[in-house]
């Protein structure tokens, strides 16, 4: 009869192999993939890394030393203080501008690609697909090639340098009711909604209360990339509006950079441009830091119980 020694080492082989098979195995192929996503992440990063760096440093110092290391003068702080005082304190307004326009334009664009998405995933009606295949054609059109078209546009209803001019072109995305069509189909339940529909909800109320909150991973998406592409959008900024006190970052930046490069600027403006730029790209990070764990949650995980 065996042993108790022997008994346990017979089932702890089993799962020692179990282990060596789930164990990943350090081949060719994992070392190439390993050393070419490394080589995209610092590809990637090396712009980013440079203008941390850079912003550190004097506009002396930005020609004067290696540019990817710290200079002896670590004038960050400074730097800061200078671009919101520099050009009557313009870049506070501008930042804030970015932040207006990006936000409400990724907050009614979301609802409204949310709508439309659920819409041609849930309900059928004639030209349904014929919609969605327009929606699929949008997506394909680049937005530099509706920025002449949308200005002539805005221009015969005089709404150009205004901040109408950004925000109606802006809320526009086929990308987003693209990707709440899809998720939309996938993730509500037809079964969910007939049991609402039963209780006397209506259509409205459906979609508030319950149809958003099983969406909101897909919410979170369009909102991010949304905001991502209004806040990065310089040409169609840059054409629609022409007022100072009215342009983003990004269009603000563009001035100072030009009257830095034609001579009618002084020499350090470079580093307020450099250390501005870094601030520019500083809300998008916390932002998909902030909502990147809503992707991974799975909210319509028990929608049917009760």
């Amino acid at each position: 009869m065996a042993t108790a020694s022997q008994r346990q080492g017979a089932l702890a082989t089993p799962v020692a192999k179990a282990r060596n098979r789930t164990r990943p195995s350090l081949s060719i192929d994992n070392v190439i993939v390993m050393a070419i996503l490394f080589v995209l992440a610092v590809y990637f990063l090396l712009p980013f890394y440079w203008l941390v760096i850079s912003s550190t440093k004097t506009s002396s110092d930005l020609f004067g030393s290696f540019g990817l290391w710290f200079a002896p003068n670590f004038n960050l702080f400074t730097n800061l203080q200078q671009v919101f005082t520099y050009d009557n304190a313009n870049y506070g307004r501008w930042l804030l501008n970015s932040f207006f326009y990006s936000g409400v334009s990724a907050l009614v664009g979301t609802l409204f690609s949310t709508m439309a998405g659920y819409a041609l995933a849930k309900f059928v009606f004639p030209g349904r697909n014929i919609i969605f295949s327009i929606i699929l054609g949008a997506i394909l059109v680049p937005l530099p090639a509706l920025v002449l078209p949308l200005y002539l546009l805005l221009s015969g209803v005089h709404l150009t340098n205004t901040i109408w001019a950004i925000l109606l072109p802006s809320i526009v995305n086929p990308f987003g009711v693209y990707l709440a069509r899809i998720y939309a189909a996938s993730s509500v339940p037809d079964a969910l909604l007939d049991a609402a529909r039963v209780d006397g909800a209506g259509e409205f109320r459906l979609f508030m209360t319950m149809v958003l909150r099983i969406l909101s991973p897909a919410l979170v998406t369009i909102f991010l990339f949304q905001f991502v592409a209004v806040w990065t959008n310089f040409f169609l900024q840059y054409v629609m509006v022409s007022d100072p006190t009215l342009f983003p970052v990004t269009v603000g930046l563009q001035t100072w950079n030009t009257a830095y490069t034609s001579g009618g600027s002084q020499q350090n403006v470079y580093s307020h441009i450099v250390t501005g730029s870094l601030l520019s790209v500083v809300p998008l990070i916390i932002g998909f830091l902030m909502l990147q764990r809503y992707w991974r949650n799975g909210l319509t995980l028990g929608s049917l119980a009760n």
